[in-house]
């Protein structure tokens, strides 16, 4: 393991700065690669006679930090891993790189069913990384919950991220387009959650380079109007819902209004609009009957 004294990490950390990209994105190749945390470099920071010990030399971590600057290839990609909320999960371009604003959705199941351990059957639709049911699955240990996705390739992944983050055997993971694999759970869901593809087909061609050329096309555009697979979700999710179920969505910023719209149309109650830690109205939810 590579000993180095806190003044040559900090002289390298201002000299990869110098090449382009940003703080936090360094900060996590040194996490994850390097094995440093913040928390670490911060208290040796006070001590620059210190010395540090990595997992990957130098060099080693250059090389990934000029593959992230010069091609635009996302960090969590080039680490092969990402943190969201209090996990730490295996990540690869075969799904979308679960974004913090996302975490919120938790929240709103909280909110709507307490942090209590309940007995919930719950699924959610597009699972990739598998972030958001590993979460719920985590959080109330006493459910049963199903992870679909279109993609084996990424199934596979978050079946991996739950064995690793997990001891339990509450997630189940099935394979399929939106509510296909759930055949067997009509009318028995308390809880089916999504964030599905909603990115307009005009916005996704001006999305960041580092976005458009690496995460999935198809996690990402939702269509002429980004809304495409949102309509299929919500016309569909009468049939898988129980009594009082409830529909939550992630949706683009701009979109909540239309969302809101199509779930009274099909007979949704109890419908809103929930912001982000933004203020942006990037949710909505609704409880069928």
């Amino acid at each position: 393991m590579p000993r180095i004294p806190v003044k040559e990490l900090l002289f390298w950390k201002n000299r990869q700065l110098l090449k382009g990209g940003d703080q936090q994105s360094l900060v996590f190749l040194l996490d994850s690669i390097g094995g440093i945390s913040t928390s670490d470099l911060n208290f040796s920071c006070s001590k620059t006679d210190n010395y540090l010990y990595l997992k990957k030399n130098l060099d080693y971590l250059e090389s990934i930090w000029e593959d992230h600057v010069i091609n635009s290839i996302p960090i969590q990609y080039l680490c092969g891993l990402t943190y969201w909320r209090d996990l730490k999960l295996k990540v690869t371009d075969k799904v979308l790189i679960p974004r913090v604003e996302t975490e919120y959705l938790i929240d709103i199941v909280f909110n709507k069913f307490g942090r209590q351990s309940q007995k919930l059957i719950f699924a959610e639709l597009g699972t990739g990384s598998g972030a958001i049911s590993i979460a719920l699955a985590l959080a109330y240990p006493l459910s049963e919950g199903i992870a679909t996705d279109i993609d084996q390739d990424a199934l596979d992944i978050a079946n991996k991220n739950f064995i690793d983050s997990s001891e339990q055997n509450n997630l189940r993971f099935y394979c399929g387009h939106w509510w296909n694999p759930l055949e067997n759970y009509k009318g028995k869901l308390d809880l089916a959650i999504s964030n599905p593809p909603y990115i307009p087909l005009d916005t996704y061609d001006k999305l960041p380079k580092a976005v458009k050329n690496f995460e999935p096309k198809k996690a990402l555009l939702g269509g002429e109007d980004g809304l495409s697979h949102i309509k299929e979700i919500i016309q569909k999710a009468p049939f898988y819902l129980k009594e009082n179920g409830w529909l939550i969505l992630e949706n683009h910023f701009d979109q909540a209004e239309k969302v809101k719209k199509l779930l009274i149309q099909n007979k949704f109650k109890s419908v809103e609009i929930v912001n982000d830690f933004s203020g942006i109205g990037r949710f909505t939810i609704g409880r069928y009957k």
